[in-house]
């Protein structure tokens, strides 16, 4: 299998596919970003594919249209060159911010020849269901359907090319073609017992695709702060990740996608994490992005919806709002270079993660401006988390790396109790809950001396991962960041310096103590650059930002985490929290330095 780092990312704002570098799709969900594959080779080679590749030896180069999620690869052999442009249809004449609303679940590849001759190999072999099922292929008027399962796909070109065959389980041939021709392809994603006629996709076009990208960019992108190429690349990272319909962002688009090559730490990311939710309002208030606030919000109200006193605030959900995510593992896949198992669903959706009542809330707090009357619903559900807070922060909890190992006092979901508190109290007048504000404001207070008692390891001089515990975890790097604590306060700048003498080598962090074999994790590392630069030290943070961001593919695509071995991407690809991390750092270090400081979001 390819590098991770090959894969440039396919996005209708509904579902998403992977490309490799030499032209194969290897993984697609339609529709919905956790349905399952139709193109899943990147965890089996039977699992499917779609390649469009020259037959000869050749030289790659590749980019996304300025703007846009469609993305171009040049492929120059010793006979020509060819062009081919890639992408999910947003539909035709689309416009506005709200790209992915009309999307035709339709796969658009383009094959130009700009000099020569070239001959490229077409090889499209579906297998719905992750693999699962081997649909009927079947011929006619020029277009070719392959039905099996529940899915339905219907291929059609600007004519279909001649010499492409349907053989039983696959379509595939050799084309021929010189300087000028084009191809064009467009495969369509159904459920089989849809009966509606058959679209003419021949106008779905790729300029379509071009236009409703641009035309969201121009209305949001007005970011003036430090790196603002790579900014923009992440604010379009982050909408691709955004399932329209509801307005649900999930964490990543593909599951399984190791920790560690050959490993068992594979999980499925293709959900919404109301942390990740939570710190992508943020980065796209930084990124000028804010439009999708209220649905955002009204979609955890709608989603958490009444929620019984006994049981923890679900954490994450499927893109619908479902709750029910059992965990089970594919068996008949190998998994990515043999790393199985491969997991559909996620246990973590049971767990309790106190962290989210303040991620949920501190979101709330940085857009308040933007989000005007809030609906009666979303003021419930923040007054109940302010409550949560106030009544469970105490308790042991599972923390925010989703340990499986058990419950513990960890500091961050201490912390985040306490901004759960300070954020609700400054919304009171919002939340129609001035009555609230003493008693609110007093146990913020004990949640503040006890992190600053338990919290604090007098053997390391650093706070630590929690409470009585001498092991860092840079988690905690984010009590600056949420003004729990000025960023030049000496404890603060002493926990610095532990994480950056024990868990950060060349500006890449790890989590945690005795993580040795783990992955250095990339939202660690721009939390370490927002520490550094609000405790003054802006060529250093600077230094470990552009270390974090030289990690991404050529695409700008950042995965999870960095495997210090090889310096290659691990982990689902591409990952929101890496390009959150890389936006709301830029925003950090903007602000803080010399350079011209933009407006941005209050921290406290």
């Amino acid at each position: 299998m390819p590098d991770i780092a090959s894969y440039g990312l396919l996005s209708d704002c509904q579902g998403a596919a992977l490309l490799s570098a030499d032209g194969s799709v290897d993984w697609w969900c339609p529709a919905r970003f956790d349905a399952p594959s139709v193109f899943a080779r990147l965890l089996d080679p039977g699992a499917g594919h779609w390649s469009i590749t020259p037959v000869d030896g050749h030289r790659i180069a590749r980019r996304y249209l300025a703007d846009t999620m469609v993305l171009q690869t040049d492929f120059r052999t010793a006979d020509g060159e060819l062009r081919l442009t890639d992408a999910l249809a947003l539909g035709p004449g689309e416009r506005g911010h709200r790209i992915g609303d009309a999307s035709p679940h339709v796969l658009l590849r383009r094959v130009d020849v700009l000099s020569g001759t070239v001959q490229v190999d077409v090889d499209l072999v579906v297998r719905p269901e992750y693999g699962r099922v081997v649909p009927v292929v079947t011929g006619d008027d020029g277009r070719i359907e392959l039905v099996g399962g529940s899915d339905r796909l219907i291929l059609t070109g600007d004519p279909l090319p001649a010499e492409l065959s349907a053989e039983v389980d696959r379509i595939g041939g050799r084309l021929t073609r010189t300087a000028g021709q084009t191809v064009r392809f467009a495969l369509r994603h159904l459920r089989a017992d849809d009966t509606t006629p058959p679209a003419d996709d021949r106008r779905c076009g790729v300029d379509d695709t071009v236009v409703g990208w641009r035309s969201w960019a121009d209305e949001h992108h007005t970011y003036q702060g430090l790196y603002q190429e790579q900014v923009r690349r992440s604010a379009l990272v982050l909408q691709a990740l955004t399932y329209q319909p509801t307005g649900a962002v999930v964490a990543a688009p593909t599951t399984s996608l190791p920790e560690e090559v050959g490993g068992d730490a594979n999980w499925d990311y293709r959900y919404a994490w109301l942390r990740d939710g939570a710190f992508t309002m943020q980065a796209l208030w930084v990124a000028a992005c804010p439009d999708e606030a209220h649905r955002f919000f009204d979609w955890i109200a709608d989603s958490v919806g009444e929620l019984p006193t006994d049981q923890p605030v679900p954490i994450m959900f499927g893109v619908g709002g479902e709750r029910d995510l059992t965990e089970h593992d594919l068996e008949h896949l190998r998994g990515y270079r043999g790393s199985a198992p491969v997991r559909v669903g996620n246990g973590a959706w049971r767990q309790r993660q106190l962290d989210v009542l303040g991620e949920v809330l501190h979101g709330a707090w940085i857009l308040r401006d933007r989000l005007g009357g809030l609906s009666a619903g979303t003021v419930h559900l923040l007054r109940g988390l302010a409550e949560r807070a106030c009544r469970t922060w105490s308790e042991p909890d599972s923390g925010i790396w989703e340990g499986r190992e058990g419950e513990r006092h960890y500091l961050t979901s201490k912390l985040m109790c306490w901004v759960a508190l300070d954020r609700a109290i400054g919304l009171a007048p919002v939340l129609h809950a001035e009555r609230d504000v003493d008693r609110w404001h007093r146990t913020r207070e004990q949640i503040r001396a006890a992190i600053l008692d338990e919290g604090w390891s007098d053997r390391r001089q650093a706070f630590t991962g929690a409470f009585g515990s001498d092991h860092l975890d840079a988690g905690v790097l984010i009590m600056p960041i949420v003004g729990f604590l000025p960023g030049t306060d000496p404890r603060v700048v002493a926990t610095i310096d532990a994480i950056e003498a024990d868990l950060t080598h060349d500006g890449l962090v790890q989590r945690w103590t005795g993580g040795e074999d783990e992955g250095a994790f990339l939202i660690c590392s721009y939390w370490l650059a927002e520490a550094l630069a609000l405790a003054g030290r802006h060529d250093r943070a600077r230094q470990v930002f552009e270390a974090a961001t030289a990690c991404a593919n050529g695409l700008g695509l950042l995965a999870e985490e960095v495997d210090r071995r090889d310096g290659g991407l691990i982990g689902n690809f591409p990952q929101g929290l890496s390009h959150i991390g890389l936006i709301n750092a830029a925003w950090t270090l903007s602000r803080t330095g010399e350079a011209s400081r933009p407006p941005g979001p209050p921290v406290g």
